[in-house]
């Protein structure tokens, strides 16, 4: 249907603003208020709207008119605090404006650019001319792209609709979306930039800018392009009615056809038509293509059609429903089932946790009689090794006491025969209270040795314990002609042990290694292999292994294969508890024990205790006894 003219309107609406009679308006009434979008920022705003709005003055030279530059928010401001009279505003604001605060379109311009339909606002999505990974909208994904003002409609939500037509949601598939605000002039120049991958431009801004010589458009490539028959301008949309020009709900019907009538009789070639870019003004275009786009967007008033109702979402979802329901069905039939073997279960498992409770009870009553029966066993065995040792002990005591007993019988000579000397019996009684301390230290050790007591746990110095453990073989070490060399490192780190069980193993094995040198023969020439060696040192796993090797007979199969039995032994009168009791207490540590060949003849028995935290001082240490 061909659109009437824009004469034949004016002389209609001029008819009925006379037949009206009402020719004059009082001339104490404020000016007109225009508020216009100032998309571009208030200077193009003014130099584009400023002629339109001169015009209106001089037509109402009672009233005058000026104008008011203003960003959406300012937009939304002014028409909810009513300070304006009219908008001139882009396609998508009048829309929310319309909703919420009830503004009517009174005219809609008709761009000089507008295509054969009409309409002349789209979106221009615009790249870098060489970038070739960019060919179209799908290939924004990932990128950041830049638009004016999320509000924007030309800017950015027509091109928000064409983004996802191409399965593009900005606002999830993006790297970065970013809004630069007006004026939108920005979105170019960070495209030129490279600051931004993509920018969306209103439709025909590229063309202004470039006329007005601030950038190259040779430089930019459009994305997606469509052809508008009679619009000369890149787009990359469909196209939209133009801007329209609308009446706050406040301002009085009679202005507003005065100022209809006004616009409608401008002639296309009026300046302030040409400083705008429009060729004039029709009446109101159909809005509904902006009313779609916005409900497919659910933006402005369709905003609540985000929150969808339970109504809606089962008649959408109802076969999503029929199985959720069927499955709740099925779990309350299996949780009654489940239910009911969980009761028979629980009757179960107390008659069990009964049975269990007696059983550990019988269970710790055992372990605790065989940790009794270990620790009597140890401590036999600890009396046993004394007996087999009391000649030799006998001996170590009898040299100290001995001794006294010299030197006492030689000061009483001195002091009947009266030649006794302060000095010299000064000394003499020096010595024996040495000896005394010497019979006491041995006593301690014994005693220290054989008495009952819990066992304790706590880092100790494993060097400390071999030293006292060889301390009480001596005499046996030095009536057999065998010397005890200990190669002890200075670096070891402290062992979570019980000291005298500690002893107890390093007696054992020692005490064993002499016994198995007492059955070699003496001679000038193996003089210089017998001996005992006792060392310590840092295994590869950090760990502090004692290691202590004789030159006796060695082992033979039988022995070796039953070494840790309890009850084997090899020797005459042996009671064959030593080295099972010796491996009992090195695992209960954490340790193992094990016997090798000495590659110069003989065993080497090794354990290994696992160490505490901290450090000794380091150093190496090396010391002959025997």
């Amino acid at each position: 249907m061909p659109r009437p003219s824009r004469s034949t309107l004016a002389g209609v609406l001029v008819a009925l603003w006379a037949g009206l009679g009402m020719a004059d308006t009082a001339a104490a009434e404020p000016p007109i208020r225009v508020g216009v979008l100032a998309y571009r920022g208030g200077d193009h705003a003014n130099a584009a709207w400023e002629p339109t709005v001169r015009y209106l003055a001089e037509r109402f030279p009672d009233r005058g008119a000026e104008m008011v530059p203003l960003d959406l928010p300012g937009m939304d401001a002014a028409v909810r605090d009513r300070t304006l009279d009219f908008v001139l505003t882009n396609t998508g604001n009048y829309v929310e404006l319309e909703a919420r605060y009830g503004v009517t379109r009174v005219a809609t311009l008709h761009s000089s650019r507008a295509g054969a339909s009409g309409a002349s606002i789209g979106s221009t999505i615009i790249v870098r001319a060489e970038r070739t990974d960019i060919r179209d909208l799908a290939d924004i994904k990932g990128r950041t792209v830049l638009a004016g003002d999320p509000d924007a409609f030309g800017g950015f939500q027509i091109a928000w609709g064409e983004m996802l037509k191409a399965g593009v949601d900005p606002y999830r598939d993006l790297k970065e979306l970013r809004f630069s605000g007006f004026p939108v002039d920005r979105v170019a120049f960070a495209v030129r930039d490279g600051t931004a991958d993509a920018g969306v431009l209103r439709a025909c801004l590229l063309e202004e800018l470039a006329a007005e010589g601030r950038l190259d458009p040779a430089r930019f490539r459009v994305l997606a392009p469509k052809t508008m028959p009679g619009f000369d301008c890149a787009v990359s949309t469909d196209l939209y009615p133009d801007w329209p020009l609308a009446r706050l709900a406040s301002t009085p019907e009679d202005l507003a056809k005065a100022v209809v009538v006004a616009l409608f009789e401008m002639p296309a070639d009026h300046p302030a038509a040409k400083a705008a870019g429009y060729e004039g003004w029709t009446v109101p275009l159909d809005y509904q293509s902006v009313h779609a786009l916005f409900r497919s967007l659910r933006i402005g008033p369709y905003r609540h059609l985000r929150e969808v109702s339970l109504v809606e979402l089962a008649r959408e979802h109802w076969e999503w429903l029929a199985v959720g329901v069927l499955a709740l069905l099925w779990w309350a039939i299996h949780s009654l089932r489940v239910e009911h073997l969980i009761k028979v279960r629980t009757a179960e498992l107390r008659t069990a946790n009964r049975d269990l409770v007696h059983e550990m009870a019988e269970r710790r009553r055992a372990q605790e009689d065989a940790r009794e029966r270990q620790k009597e066993m140890d401590h036999v065995a600890r009396l046993s090794i004394l007996g087999e040792m009391a000649s030799n002990l006998a001996h170590e005591l009898n040299q100290p006491l001995g001794a006294i007993a010299n030197y006492a019988r030689g000061c009483t000579r001195r002091l009947e025969a009266g030649t006794g000397n302060p000095d010299q019996l000064l000394e003499v009684t020096r010595a024996i209270a040495e000896q005394a301390d010497r019979a006491g230290q041995i006593i301690a050790r014994i005693r220290n040795f054989v008495r009952k007591r819990p066992s304790q746990l706590e880092p100790i110095d494993v060097n400390d314990a071999i030293r006292a453990a060889v301390a009480l073989c001596e005499g046996q070490a030095r009536n057999g002609n065998v010397p005890i060399v200990l190669s002890l490192a200075g670096d070891l780190p402290p062992v979570p042990a019980d000291r005298v069980q500690i002893e107890q193993v390093v007696l054992n094995l020692v005490k064993n290694a002499l016994d198995a040198m007492a059955e070699t023969v003496p001679g000038a020439a193996e003089d210089a292999g017998r001996k005992v060696t006792v060392s310590s040192a840092r295994d590869g796993e950090g760990r502090v292994e004692v290691a202590v090797a004789d030159h006796g007979h060695g082992l033979s199969e039988e022995a070796r294969s039953r070494l840790f039995d309890p009850y084997f032994t090899t020797k005459a009168g042996g009671m064959g508890l030593g080295l099972s009791i010796c491996r009992s207490i090195v695992e209960t540590h954490g340790g193992h024990l094990r016997a090798t060949d000495n590659p110069g003849g003989g065993v080497v028995m090794r354990f290994v205790l696992p160490v505490a935290n901290g450090a000794l001082p380091s150093g190496e240490e090396q010391q002959h006894h025997g």
